[in-house]
Parts: C-alpha cells; sequence; structure tokens
C-alpha cells in the first residue's frame, strides 16, 4: 500500500513541481479572480490528465510495469485510486471553469473587459486557436460520460458483466479529453518540462486508449485452448475445468491466476490456477458457483468448447525466508495451495508446512484429493469442516502448531475470516511471533458475481503479502 501511495502522490508531486516551475515567474504577479482562474485551470487540467493517463496505462496490464509494481493486484490497486484521483480532479477542473460564468448569470460577478485578441502568424498557434471552441464543447461531453462511467465502476451493486462492456467507454472519453487537453493547454507549457511530461503521459495514455477500444488488451499473453475434462464436485459447489492449451504458454507459478473467457459475450474473468505448471500445456481451475453466472458454468461448459486464457498474473509466491509456513485455504481459498502442493509432491523445498483447510461444506471426493496431493507433497493437512469439527481461531491454531512464533502464514479465503485470524494472530506478537504473512482477501473464483467496486478489492487483496509485526 505505502508503494502505491507514494507513485500517486509522486506523480502530483511531480506535475505540480514542473507547473510551478513553468509559472515561477508569473505566480508573483498574478491577481484577481479571473487571472487565478486561468492559472488554477491549468493546474488542474494538468493533473487531472496526468493521473487518467496513468490510469489507462495500467488498465491495459503492461507486463512491464507489473513487475515493477510486483504484481497486478497493486496495478489495480493504483488504477482504481488514480481513476478516482482522476474523478475529483475533473470535477475540480469543471467546477474552476464554470464557476465563474455562474456567478457572472447571476449577477454576482461583472464579465472582466478583454482587449483584442492579438493576431496569430504561427500556423501552429492559429489552429489551435481555431480549435477551442470545439475543445471545450467536446470535453465538456466527454467530461460527463467519463464522471457518470467512472461512478458506475464504484457502485458495488453494478453487474460485473455490465462493468466489462461500458469500462471500456472511457477509454473513447479519455481520446476526446486528450485532443481537448492538447488544444487548451498553455502553449508555452509545451516547450518547458512539464509539458514534455504531460505529452508524454498523453502519448502513453493514448496508446493505451487504442490498445482497450481495439480489445487487444493482454493479447500477448493470451493462450487458445479448450476444455479436456469436466468435473463438478457437488458437494463443495465446485466446477473442476481442465484445459488443454493449443498454443504458447509462458507457464506460471503457484499462486498466480488468469483472465479465462469461457464466452465472449461475458468476457474474461479472473480465476486462481489450480494445477503447477508441468510444461504439458495443461491448465486446471477450480470456479466456485457463487452467482448466476458461476452458477450456470455447470451446464454450460462442454468438453471440446474453446477457451481463452490471459497470464498468468500475480506474486503470490512461496519464498518466504522462514524454514516453516502456515497455510491457511479458506473454502474454495485453498486454490492456490493445491497448486503448490502439486509442485513440492515433484520438487520439495525442504520446508515444514501445515496446511489448514477450513470449510462449512463437504465433498468427499475433493477432499480425498486434497489429502492425497498434502501426503505426496509432505505437507501436515489441518481439516476442519464448521459442522463438525468448529471455527478455526488464532487460538486453535496456535494449540495445533506449537512453532507457530518461528513460521510465515499465508491465507487466501473470504475477507473477514482472514481479517479474524490476522486480529487474533497480531495480537499474540507480543507473545513472540517473529513474522507473519497474510494474502487476506476474497477469493478469485468469487469474482463472477462482483460489482466492479468489489472486484477492484479483490485485485487489491490478491498477492499481498503484508507483515503484522
Amino acid at each position: 500500500m505505502k508503494n502505491i501511495q507514494r507513485t500517486l502522490i509522486g506523480l502530483l508531486l511531480g506535475l505540480t513541481a514542473l507547473w510551478l516551475l513553468a509559472e515561477s515567474a508569473a505566480l508573483p504577479l498574478t491577481q484577481g479572480l479571473f487571472p487565478w482562474r486561468t492559472l488554477l485551470v491549468q493546474y488542474s487540467g494538468l493533473l487531472g490528465m496526468g493521473v487518467m493517463s496513468a490510469a489507462m496505462l495500467l488498465a491495459v496490464r503492461p507486463a512491464w510495469l507489473e513487475r515493477r509494481l510486483h504484481g497486478l493486484d497493486k496495478m489495480y490497486r493504483l488504477h482504481k485510486w488514480l481513476g478516482i484521483a482522476g474523478l475529483v480532479l475533473a470535477i475540480l477542473h469543471w467546477l474552476i471553469s464554470q464557476g465563474p460564468k455562474w456567478l457572472i448569470g447571476a449577477g454576482l460577478l461583472e464579465r472582466p473587459v478583454r482587449g483584442p485578441r492579438p493576431l496569430l502568424t504561427d500556423p501552429v498557434l492559429a489552429f489551435l486557436q481555431s480549435q477551442r471552441g470545439l475543445a471545450e464543447d467536446l470535453g465538456e461531453k466527454a467530461f460527463y460520460l467519463a464522471v457518470a462511467l467512472i461512478a458506475l465502476a464504484l457502485i458495488k451493486r453494478f453487474p460485473y458483466r455490465h462493468f466489462f462492456r461500458t469500462h471500456r467507454w472511457i477509454a473513447l472519453a479519455y481520446l476526446v479529453l486528450v485532443w481537448h487537453s492538447i488544444v487548451l493547454t498553455s502553449f508555452g507549457y509545451w516547450l518547458q518540462p512539464v509539458g514534455v511530461l504531460h505529452g508524454l503521459l498523453l502519448a502513453g495514455g493514448t496508446v493505451a486508449a487504442v490498445i482497450s477500444l481495439t480489445r487487444r488488451i493482454g493479447v500477448r499473453r493470451k493462450a487458445v485452448g479448450e476444455i479436456e475434462q469436466l468435473e463438478y464436485l457437488e458437494g463443495v459447489k465446485v466446477n473442476a475445468v481442465s484445459i488443454r492449451l493449443r498454443s504458447q504458454w509462458a507457464g506460471h507459478e503457484p499462486g498466480q491466476f488468469a483472465f479465462v473467457t469461457f464466452d465472449e459475450r461475458e468476457g474474461a474473468h479472473p480465476f486462481t490456477i489450480s494445477s503447477a505448471w508441468q510444461d504439458d500445456g495443461r491448465l486446471m481451475f477450480l470456479i466456485k458457483a457463487l452467482g448466476d453466472y458461476t452458477h450456470s458454468l455447470a451446464a454450460s461448459l462442454k468438453l471440446g468448447d474453446t477457451v481463452t486464457v490471459e497470464g498468468p498474473y500475480g506474486h503470490f509466491q512461496f519464498d518466504g525466508p522462514a524454514r516453516r509456513q502456515i497455510w491457511i485455504g479458506g473454502g474454495i481459498g485453498i486454490s492456490p495451495f493445491v497448486a503448490r502442493l502439486k509442485q513440492l509432491a515433484q520438487q520439495s523445498d525442504g520446508r515444514e508446512i501445515d496446511l489448514f483447510h477450513a470449510t462449512s461444506e463437504v465433498d468427499e471426493t475433493a477432499l480425498q484429493r486434497l489429502q492425497q496431493h498434502a501426503q505426496a507433497a509432505g505437507v501436515r493437512l489441518h481439516l476442519l469442516i464448521s459442522g463438525r469439527d468448529g471455527r478455526l481461531t488464532g487460538e486453535r491454531l496456535r494449540e495445533l502448531v506449537p512453532q507457530w512464533r518461528e513460521a510465515e502464514l499465508w491465507f487466501c479465503g473470504p475477507a473477514a475470516f482472514g481479517d479474524a485470524i490476522r486480529t487474533d494472530i497480531a495480537g499474540a506478537v507480543h507473545y513472540g511471533l517473529g513474522s507473519l504473512m497474510c494474502l487476506a482477501g476474497i477469493h478469485a473464483e468469487e469474482t463472477g458475481e462482483l460489482s466492479p467496486a468489489d472486484l477492484q478489492g479483490w485485485f487489491a487483496r490478491q498477492s499481498h503479502p503484508q507483515r503484522v509485526c
């Protein structure tokens, strides 16, 4: 979270510093409402387009940025806050621009007297001047569209399938705002560092917007395959989907996820990969039936169906420094641990591992397979069925694993469950806890029915190790 804050604040401060440098001569001499309005319109416009451009860049999931930001989860969290910042700055920019006009219309301000406009001999300046009216009109309409779309993305009850279709329209609004910004940005800025940075951000955002509109996001990380095996585990309401890829896949690590498209009309949904990579072109996903979309998969999916997989994404890595680890998989949150078990069965890393699987639903076939995977990997499995064994608590965990102080703890499951465990264990820090790492969040398989806001929350919590002590 700190890196995300630093990136956002750094971008805003960087643009502010360069703007102050560009206006260093004018600011001390500026007096009166309308001269200040002109300066603040330029300033808010630069900031607003800057954060919107950065958000647009992150939206296309560039691999080089994912590595630098340590995972798509952090990219999406930053994308969300850039979007919120862009929304606030766009509204502020609009208010600064329109506010004095409203006051003049209400008779509370007098319209300033303007002298004759200078004759422009530079063809570029003359062209930009001729486009001001159109740029202002189109920019205002694009502003309304962008505000509406960003607001929808933050509404929890807005269905994901509609979000998937409408969110792309932001790219169109953004391109109109780019034109608005190019025409109306003070020409003197383009000859200074603030203009160079502004231009680079607009160029990068424009490329990203075109990629989004042409549906080429993640195209280099996509692989096409077909459903090779289907199984519905009735007791836990989980679809086990095995896919054989027909095109190249870069491979993945346990805990990573991918965007899977079963139906082009529905779009891609993120699901955790539940298989270890063996360079055989096969992937497996365990998809919990939690809502309309995921419930429909058991009936709609057929052997041989074409599937598109984009990824892998995420950095939920098990390579911490401690030689002892504790894993907690709540419900379908067991998926990343299953993938890791399969990998350890092939090659052990020498760690002592306790795996807790807490669930309220029981499927004997699924439990038997989990026990087999744990045995093959040399991992101690603690199975807790809530109706039979009660709930897993921090106190119970410490009783079952006396060496918990020496361990790193990894969690994947419902957010409330993770928060309860984290709070309990964090309270025990005073008793000698050495280190603790948590993945606290809603599991990938739950995303099929999440609102855009909740979906962003899931991404924000995925693959996010957090040191508690």
